[in-house]
């Protein structure tokens, strides 16, 4: 990245997911570098339950940007290290120590959440000098809450978006900074929304932050009497009923095909379906994985 094209900000990013990753290399390409990146800790995963390092934390690593696992927020040494965020010097590049963090006050611009996956403490929050944003995938106040992109599908939704907001301690309910409306394809499957609504995230983050920065913005408080709430996601949600109505059992299909996957029961075995279509209001399951199988096409 050329120096005249990074900008000269402080600020913290808070991320876990290759949702996040993916919008910390937009913000990159486009000049903007965190001092420090809050994510969580490394987790066993897989069926081996193997230490696995989150994405966020790899980028930080590629990046060269410094980096905190906490593994809770609430803790003073924690706030000390976001209130005294690293210097940077001439060259751009970022200087940490603890020298750095216990000393010299200086205090960042503001905070970016991107799927964290941890409730920030108000005193966090309102700890920057411009406060926190965050980006949201949906049009808030609708789906407020940590499945927002599942939930669009799921819910046969013909439309969708992203939003930029300024974060406050109640979940999802922050003043709106900007707002984009995203088409949602009769086929398009969570993953792949999820894939064009990072893009347009990330880019109307770029076109909301100058303005932001310079406190050009007007925000519009959001209309808490037409919130909507979606949940966190349980393996158990991927259950479906072969004899349910045939559009809701293809929306599940499509919002949940990565995670946690449409399934049935077979003579108390458990099946996943892999591949399906919406044929003549019909549900139609092409492909299959039985349980402790390899994938193979479905015959009733």
């Amino acid at each position: 990245m050329p120096k005249d094209t990074e900008h000269k900000l402080n600020f913290a990013f808070f991320g876990t997911p290759d949702v996040a990753s993916e919008t910390l290399e937009i913000l990159k390409e486009n000049g903007y570098l965190p001092s420090l990146i809050v994510t969580s800790p490394d987790k066993p995963q897989g069926r081996k339950m193997l230490i696995t390092p989150p994405p966020v934390k790899l980028w930080a690593e590629k990046n060269n940007i410094h980096y905190i696992q906490p593994e809770k927020l609430a803790h003073k040494e924690i706030w000390d290290v976001l209130r005294t965020l690293g210097r940077s010097d001439g060259d751009g590049q970022r200087k940490f120590s603890g020298e750095n963090f216990r000393g010299e006050q200086n205090i960042p611009d503001f905070f970016l959440v991107v799927a964290y996956g941890k409730i920030l403490p108000e005193e966090i929050l309102n700890m920057p000098k411009l406060g926190s944003i965050n980006i949201h995938y949906s049009l808030l106040p609708k789906y407020r809450g940590a499945s927002p992109v599942e939930s669009a599908i799921l819910n046969g939704e013909s439309y969708t978006g992203v939003t930029i907001q300024k974060m406050e301690y109640q979940m999802d309910s922050g003043p709106i900074l900007a707002q984009e409306k995203v088409e949602i394809y009769p086929d398009e499957k969570s993953a792949d929304l999820r894939k064009r609504l990072i893009k347009t995230g990330g880019e109307l983050l770029i076109k909301t932050l100058p303005d932001f920065i310079n406190k050009k913005i007007k925000s519009t408080a959001q209309r808490d009497n037409d919130a909507t709430y979606c949940k966190k996601i349980k393996k158990e949600d991927g259950l479906i009923d072969l004899k349910d109505d045939a559009v809701k059992n293809y929306n599940k299909f499509r919002a949940y095909a990565t995670w946690p996957r449409t399934f049935f029961f077979k003579e108390g075995k458990r099946i996943i379906i892999t591949k399906a279509k919406l044929e003549n209001n019909t549900f139609v399951i092409e492909k299959i994985i039985p349980e402790n199988g390899k994938e193979i096409d479905y015959k009733e």
